[in-house]
């Protein structure tokens, strides 16, 4: 299955407003932004997960990203508010559940294959600070190497933020809205951004806060080896 699979293209998706599609496992249903791949497939998508629902253990052979975006996400390591950040590099194993039900932003099988580093974050517990390259906008990092910067980002109402997509980026709105070439993305619209790409954004009087992924699409993504 391939969708959104240029990546030298803009590509938007405004999730809130597709219907959710059932996945293999009774009780989690998906909205799809990218994939290519069928069901071994590098992908972001938002899952939601029905109370009691959960996904039978299994290893993670791409590495997995995760972020909370309501509920409680659980697996053996321990609950997972909204807000949290979680980084499961290759080779992880877990069962993911969720006794009270949960939504989550989630990337499949687009980590260095070397990766070995777990990460997790209370990002209710993170302060923001100053972002150098716009006054009034405030940043708090989430993960950075060599390879990517995932970080918040919380944007001031009515302003106008600079946007250089250097090895390509991704934007998903978590609160408030901002418009991009003349579209408006509200919270769970999704914005991906090929190589290089210069735009800007103007946010509303609401202003907004958004997770961004940065410097990944340097090189062409491939689906994993089936």
């Amino acid at each position: 299955m391939e969708l959104n699979a240029d990546f030298e293209k803009r590509a938007a998706v405004h999730a809130a407003r597709i219907p959710w599609m059932p996945s293999p496992v009774p009780g989690v249903e998906r909205r799809m932004l990218d994939r290519l791949g069928d069901e071994i497939a590098r992908a972001t998508t938002i899952v939601r997960f029905a109370p009691g629902s959960h996904f039978p253990a299994h290893v993670h052979g791409g590495g997995e990203e995760i972020l909370v975006l309501d509920g409680v996400f659980q697996d053996e390591t321990g609950d997972f508010p909204a807000g949290s950040y979680v980084r499961n590099p290759p080779t992880s194993r877990h069962t993911p559940a969720s006794a009270p039900g949960c939504t989550i932003f989630v990337k499949l099988w687009q980590f260095d294959p070397a990766d070995r580093t777990q990460v997790s974050i209370d990002t209710n517990k993170m302060p923001f600070h100053s972002a150098p390259r716009h006054t009034g906008a405030e940043v708090m990092p989430l993960f950075r190497d060599a390879r990517e910067d995932v970080r918040l980002e919380r944007w001031p109402a009515g302003c106008i933020v600079p946007i250089g997509a250097a090895g390509g980026m991704e934007i998903l709105v978590l609160d408030g809205s901002f418009s991009e070439a003349g579209e408006v993305f509200e919270p769970l619209s999704w914005l991906r951004l090929p190589d290089a790409a210069r735009t800007e954004v103007r946010t509303f009087e609401d202003g907004a806060r958004v997770w961004i992924k940065q410097g990944h699409l340097a090189t062409t993504p491939r689906p994993p080896a089936q």
